[in-house]
């Protein structure tokens, strides 16, 4: 699955990863292969990507993230690592 972190000021993310955990408001929720088309809202919160690499954590101050057919794109507002 293909995922994609950006900001208004640069990329920040992207490649092949294996699931990914994200700050969703309504509470905290992860994307494995296969998920279901979603959209949500972040809150300030980490990301965690699971990937070949093993884990990487972002640290993100809101957003939203899309989900559809094995590509999730994150739209964050500002992200540290």
């Amino acid at each position: 699955m293909y995922l994609e972190i950006i900001t208004p000021d640069k990329s920040v993310f992207a490649g092949e990863v294996a699931s990914a955990q994200f700050p969703g408001v309504q509470g905290s929720f992860e994307v494995l292969n296969n998920h279901a088309p979603l959209i949500s809202t972040l809150e300030n919160g980490r990301i965690r990507v699971t990937s070949a690499n093993g884990n990487q954590f972002f640290q993100v101050d809101g957003g939203v993230v899309e989900v559809l057919n094995n590509k999730i794109t994150v739209l964050a507002e500002a992200i540290t690592e």
